[in-house]
């Protein structure tokens, strides 16, 4: 069955967690979208795992829509989002409009995601106006990582906590169909997706939100041995994969790669005609 921002709203009124995972190309879209994942995010977080960067914040539309095609052709049954980038969406409302358009038109995504409080709501409106499903996102909001002076835990005194609970009531009245909470204390995000009818979707936010987001790397081990204290390693493939990269080094240095089964062969007589004609007298 098709995930659908509709499904992921029953999934939280049956209490059913609801799964998602950052995806950047179409292979591993695939593998995801066949293990049966609910959502797909195309995070600008790319600018980190992907392109090499130290934030998000170089992070383009085009780079966006880039990846956001080649995940959507993988999933056949994951809801795809999108992520809006920096100051695709922060200008104005027409710019905010525009841009969730593009990641619609060429992107290819589903609904897409951007991150804010009551200072975005006019643009969440908008887009879900223009019958384009918003997903928000509140607490660390990476593109506001300037401003907050680095990756810090967002909401533990009670000023801050209580901005973060309006924030999303805010995110909600617009009309966003989910939001992330990031790096929120857990109890918190409890109390946040109590009170909100629509998901929540937590990353280090705790067990109590409707559903979970990790960025792949993190989770597999792929991102230069840095894991976030809210991501569990689930496999560590980066070592899997170095072994590997390591036995096709060796083996091609040593003559045993390829072996007699990769090779492709060429009748004797052939071959016996071409040497006499180009071998060296």
């Amino acid at each position: 069955m098709k995930n659908t921002v509709v499904t992921l709203q029953q999934q939280k009124i049956s209490r059913d967690k609801i799964t998602m995972l950052t995806a950047y190309d179409f292979s591993t879209a695939k593998l995801m979208d066949d293990s049966g994942i609910n959502a797909l995010l195309v995070g600008d977080s790319l600018g980190m795992v992907m392109l090499g960067y130290e934030d998000t914040l170089a992070v383009t539309m085009e780079d966006m829509i880039h990846h956001s095609k080649a995940v959507a052709r993988a999933a056949k049954r994951a809801l795809v989002v999108t992520d809006m980038p920096f100051m695709s969406y922060q200008i104005s409302v027409q710019d905010a409009l525009y841009n969730a358009g593009r990641l619609v038109k060429e992107g290819q995504a589903q609904a897409v995601k951007l991150e804010g409080g009551e200072e975005v709501c006019p643009q969440i409106k908008a887009i879900t106006q223009a019958a384009i499903p918003v997903m928000g996102h509140l607490g660390l909001t990476p593109q506001s990582v300037n401003a907050f002076g680095g990756f810090k835990v967002q909401g533990r005194d009670e000023e801050a906590a209580r901005r973060i609970i309006h924030s999303a009531l805010a995110v909600e009245q617009a009309g966003a169909f989910a939001v992330v909470l990031e790096c929120v204390p857990a109890a918190l995000a409890v109390l946040i997706s109590e009170c909100l009818t629509i998901p929540t979707i937590g990353i280090g936010a705790g067990a109590g939100c409707d559903g979970q987001v990790l960025v792949y790397q993190d989770m597999l081990g792929l991102y230069g041995g840095i894991t976030p204290k809210f991501a569990k390693q689930f496999n560590n493939v980066g070592e899997q994969m170095k072994t590997g990269f390591e036995s096709y080094i060796r083996e091609t240095k040593s003559g045993s790669f390829p072996a007699e089964e990769h090779i492709f062969r060429i009748d004797d007589a052939i071959m016996a005609k071409l040497q006499r004609e180009f071998s060296r007298a």
